[in-house]
């Protein structure tokens, strides 16, 4: 059975670890209506809009929409 010859320091475990880490952003677009201009994540509707693929499929309070 393989043992470890010698331990491993707590910076070079820490090192090994921090790759997983750093996360990065989901994809963002920008919003399918030309109006809009917003950043969305891909494949989802526009929360402030409605907009998914240049149609409208959801229709939004009037409370959520930025002034």
């Amino acid at each position: 059975m393989a043992v470890p010859k010698k331990k491993v320091s707590k910076a070079r475990r820490d090192k090994r670890r921090s790759n997983n880490s750093k996360l990065s952003l989901p994809g963002m677009v920008k919003c399918s209506n030309p109006a809009c201009n917003e950043f969305v994540r891909s494949g989802c509707v526009c929360k402030v809009c409605g907009f998914y693929r240049g149609k409208k499929v959801m229709e939004v309070k009037a409370d959520q929409k930025k002034a």
